[in-house]
């Protein structure tokens, strides 16, 4: 499998790391190492880099491109939601930098059997995890009309959410929907054909509210996030990619939380919540990629980059 695709947002998101040679620094979502392998170039013979991905095929490649720069540097089979686990077992308490690149990958799309691309005929799965039990596959034909229409709206602002819901629960009704493109066939069928010819494919936004189900992406990043910056040094700073509006915002507001000196209710005459702030903002708005990138780069239209520096 080639991972030729270029690293969303790759010089802002290495400079504004602002790499100390003799660093750690953790990738949770490490993928072909595009962004690690710069890192790790920057770090000195005391640095560390520790990549974490829950794709072992991507483990396999960021080791191949790790290994041709230099040995600093661990690896671990996982989810990023337990990098704690990975800190503890290294026992390193805290980190000068933690990088998430959020999404899917451009080889996970090109690699058809993986189930991730509505243009390749293939089982549904989705699992960024090819050792889970639960894919897309469990949601489409177990999950009922009203939980379907819920995380296609929450998950993707389908606009015929309940609509390509109720087509789901009626073709599963006869068999089960087994492939992308029988999938396809049913959201085709959803949607009303002057819809359909306009620009975009009809199913990117229930592929996408699919992945993000199957892989229990938001809820992982919201409950992972503050940890990390607990996790961080003074001066250390965090930097997430996201190419979801909720990812974003989940990434926004933990940020903001974090930076605020208090959060008591505006009218208490006083501050009695005793909150004081853990972070600067390196990024007061985040980061979009240049006119440039986006030509070359069509992964990045939808990036958005933000940084913090632990106080």
């Amino acid at each position: 499998m080639k991972f030729n695709h270029e690293p969303v947002l790759f010089n802002d998101t290495i400079e504004l790391l602002d790499i100390k040679k003799d660093g750690i620094y953790v990738d949770g979502t490490i993928g072909g190492a595009g962004h690690s392998s710069e890192i790790l170039k920057r770090l000195n013979g005391s640095g560390l880099l520790i990549g974490i991905d829950q794709d072992s095929v991507a483990l396999k490649k960021s080791e191949e491109v790790l290994s041709s720069i230099n040995s600093n540097y661990k690896l671990f089979n996982s989810n990023y939601k337990n990098f704690e686990e990975v800190l503890d077992s290294l026992k390193i308490d805290k980190v000068d930098g933690f990088l998430l690149d959020l999404g899917v990958s451009s080889y996970q799309f090109d690699e058809g059997e993986r189930g991730f691309s509505y243009n390749y005929n293939a089982k549904l799965d989705m699992r960024m995890d090819t050792s889970a039990n639960f894919s897309a596959w469990d949601i489409v034909n177990s999950y009922s009309k009203e939980e379907l229409t819920k995380i296609l709206r929450d998950y993707s602002e389908e606009r015929w959410a309940a609509r390509i819901a109720d087509a789901i629960v009626k073709r599963r009704n006869d068999k089960p929907i087994n492939t992308t493109f029988e999938l396809v066939d049913v959201i085709k069928g959803a949607i009303p054909a002057a819809v359909r010819r306009k620009k975009g494919h009809p199913a990117k936004k229930t592929f996408q509210a699919l992945r993000i189900e199957t892989n229990n992406e938001l809820d992982v990043l919201r409950n992972t996030i503050g940890k990390m910056i607990d996790r961080l040094n003074p001066k250390g700073r965090m930097a997430v990619i996201s190419f979801h509006s909720l990812e974003d915002r989940i990434v926004k507001e933990t940020f903001r939380y974090y930076y605020l000196d208090c959060i008591c209710p505006k009218e208490a005459p006083v501050c009695v919540c005793g909150k004081k702030r853990e972070v600067n903002m390196i990024t007061r708005k985040p980061i979009i990629a240049s006119e440039e990138e986006l030509a070359r780069n069509n992964r990045a239209h939808s990036a958005k980059l933000r940084v913090i520096e632990k106080i």
